[in-house]
């Protein structure tokens, strides 16, 4: 049997010095990757409520970390395009373009400012969204559709292996490790591990804020999670994912 202790190493601190000595493509100034996915030119994008327009996620923040917990029962209700809105923005939101193309300041931090996720939305009950898989174009703060398949949640509810929970929206992060390897080489991985805990972490919080529930899921199926989102599971792949839903 494998040393389950191996790993340990992984969450160590030991390589700033190595790192330091380590040729990355930020220092041999290759260009720095796009900040965001690319979208068809004629892809169908959905405004989102503006955050200057919010009226919702006013819970003080103490009562919000309070009532903090991991639900697995939704009611049937929707969510409005504003609350959906509003945790788009809690977990992934874009406050600056810091010299264009270069690196973006949100509403979490990551290490870097490189921001390696993309958001996936697989929607059941929006209203005014068609139930299918949309991403979540953060610096345009809009939504693009992807698939309206009517089969979508429950393709989903398979990778995710039964654990949607009758969420309305089931959030699904996905990383390109590329963004943070460019500057970061080996030590990229934890580092992307570490932001992962950053963005689940205000999207159970924003939850709190406008009286909505969610369950953090690690265990999914990587392979099936991957093909339904049409990623390659190598240079983009599936990190998490969070059912979302009226409480």
């Amino acid at each position: 049997m494998d040393d389950i202790t191996a790993g340990r190493e992984f969450l160590k601190s030991s390589w700033w010095t190595e790192w330091r000595k380590t040729p990355t493509d930020q220092k041999n100034k290759v260009a720095v990757p796009p900040l965001q996915k690319a979208y068809p030119a004629d892809a169908k994008l959905i405004d989102l409520v503006a955050p200057k327009d919010f009226t919702v996620g006013r819970t003080a923040l103490i009562d919000a970390i309070n009532q903090r917990k991991s639900h697995r029962i939704f009611s049937e209700g929707f969510l409005t395009l504003e609350e959906l809105s509003f945790l788009l923005w809690a977990t992934q939101g874009v406050k600056q373009v810091v010299r264009e193309g270069v690196a973006t300041r949100r509403t979490v931090p990551s290490g870097g400012a490189r921001h390696s996720f993309e958001t996936y939305l697989c929607v059941q009950r929006v209203r005014g969204l068609t139930p299918g898989l949309y991403r979540y174009l953060a610096i345009e703060h809009k939504l693009v559709l992807l698939n309206d398949d009517p089969e979508m949640y429950r393709k989903v509810n398979a990778a995710t292996e039964e654990q949607n929970f009758g969420g309305a929206v089931i959030f699904i992060w996905t990383t390109i490790p590329y963004r943070t390897e460019w500057r970061y080489s080996f030590v990229s991985h934890k580092l992307i591990l570490l932001d992962a805990g950053h963005v689940c972490q205000n999207l159970y919080l924003a939850c709190e804020a406008i009286g909505c529930g969610m369950c953090a899921i690690g265990a999914y199926n990587q392979e099936k999670m991957d093909a339904v989102l049409g990623v390659d599971g190598k240079d983009e792949l599936t990190v998490y994912c969070a059912p979302v839903g009226k409480i």
